[in-house]
């Protein structure tokens, strides 16, 4: 098993790492829309939060050794089922290899986010 960090993504807010490399596949842990540049939250609007969560993952996959274009699984959590719409039309642009996906409305996200993806890919 080999742990993933990353200074172009939000260092890990708890117990818990950026994601985890074994058996061939990445693990990442959920990724909220933080800048890592200074470990704040932005982006206002789903379509920003999205974006940002996005270019995120981008970065631990590829400091994994995969990218989105490997991935094979990801779970959204969405805070209003309401921007569905929205977030899948900026998720599209970064996973036109169409993973397998689930994608759940939660009562709330850290930091008061409104949406969080995580995801499985081949490395």
């Amino acid at each position: 098993m080999r742990i993933i960090h990353t200074d172009k993504a939000p260092a890990a807010v708890g117990p818990y790492s950026q994601a985890v490399v074994t058996g061939g596949l990445v693990f990442t842990s959920g990724q909220i829309a933080i800048d890592p540049a200074d470990n704040t939250v932005k982006a206002v609007t789903i379509q920003e939060q999205t974006e940002r969560v996005c270019l995120n993952l981008k970065a631990v996959l590829e400091a994994a050794g995969s990218g989105p274009d490997r991935v094979v699984k990801t779970v959204c959590f969405l805070a209003d089922m309401g921007d569905f719409a929205a977030f899948n039309a900026v998720y599209a642009k970064y996973f036109p290899s169409l993973p397998a996906r689930s994608c759940v409305a939660v009562k709330d996200l850290p930091k008061g986010v409104l949406v969080e993806v995580e995801c499985v890919a081949e490395v």
